[in-house]
C-alpha cells in the first residue's frame, strides 16, 4: 500500500492511507513547497482529521519563516528534529526570555527532542536553510485557541517581525555567551 499525499491548503498536505511512510522524497517535497509558500513552511499531516486527539506532522520550515511567539492553552507540543538546527525560545508573559532549548538533528550533537507541556509562549530561531521536524501535539486543532503574544509583532508586519527576531537572536547570543546572564528583555 502506498501513502497518498493530498493538498489541503497553502503549504498544508495530508497523508492518506492506513500505513503512512515518509522519507527523503517527502522531505524534498516539503522543502520545495515551503520555499513557495507565503509563510515559508509546509507540512504533511499524518493524523486523519482536525478532530483527532493526537496530531502528528512532518514540517519543513525555511529560515525565512517568522513564527509569531504563541502558546497553546491545555495542549502539549513536542518536536523531534529530523534535519537542521534550531533554538526554541521560551518567554514569560512580558516577553522576557526564560529558556532557550538548543536542538538539532543527530549530526549536530545537540538534543534532538523537546516537549513543552505548560502554557508558555515560544518561537523558534532556525540556524540552517531549512528545519525539518516531526511535531506531535494534542488535538483537536482550533486555530482560534492558539494565543499570539502581544509583545511581538504579527506575521503581517514583515519589517517589524524581522527586527523583532533580530533582537531575539541578539538576546539569545548574549545569553549563550554569558551562560546564566539574565539580560533577556528586548529594548
Amino acid at each position: 500500500m502506498k501513502s497518498v499525499i493530498k493538498k489541503i491548503g497553502d503549504g498544508v498536505f495530508a497523508a492518506e492511507g492506513s500505513v503512512v511512510r515518509l522519507g527523503t522524497r517527502q522531505i524534498s517535497f516539503l522543502k520545495h513547497h515551503a520555499a513557495l509558500s507565503v509563510r515559508k513552511r509546509a507540512r504533511i499531516c499524518t493524523h486523519r482529521s482536525n478532530e483527532d486527539a493526537v496530531h502528528e506532522m512532518l514540517i519543513a520550515i525555511s529560515a525565512e519563516s517568522y513564527i509569531h511567539p504563541h502558546r497553546h492553552p491545555g495542549k502539549a507540543e513536542s518536536f523531534h528534529i529530523v534535519e537542521g538546527s534550531v533554538d526554541v525560545v521560551v518567554f514569560d508573559e512580558a516577553g522576557n526570555i526564560i529558556d532557550v532549548v538548543e536542538l538539532g538533528d543527530l549530526s549536530t550533537g545537540r538534543n534532538f527532542y523537546y516537549r513543552i507541556s505548560e502554557n508558555l509562549f515560544h518561537t523558534i530561531l532556525i540556524h540552517t536553510d531549512f528545519l525539518v521536524v516531526h511535531e506531535v501535539t494534542s488535538g483537536p486543532f482550533r486555530a482560534n485557541e492558539t494565543i499570539q503574544a502581544s509583545f511581538a509583532p504579527p506575521e503581517s508586519a514583515v519589517d517589524d517581525a524581522c527586527a523583532y527576531i533580530e533582537g531575539v537572536k541578539q538576546l539569545v547570543a548574549a545569553r549563550n555567551y554569558g551562560r546564566g546572564k539574565k539580560s533577556n528583555t528586548l529594548p
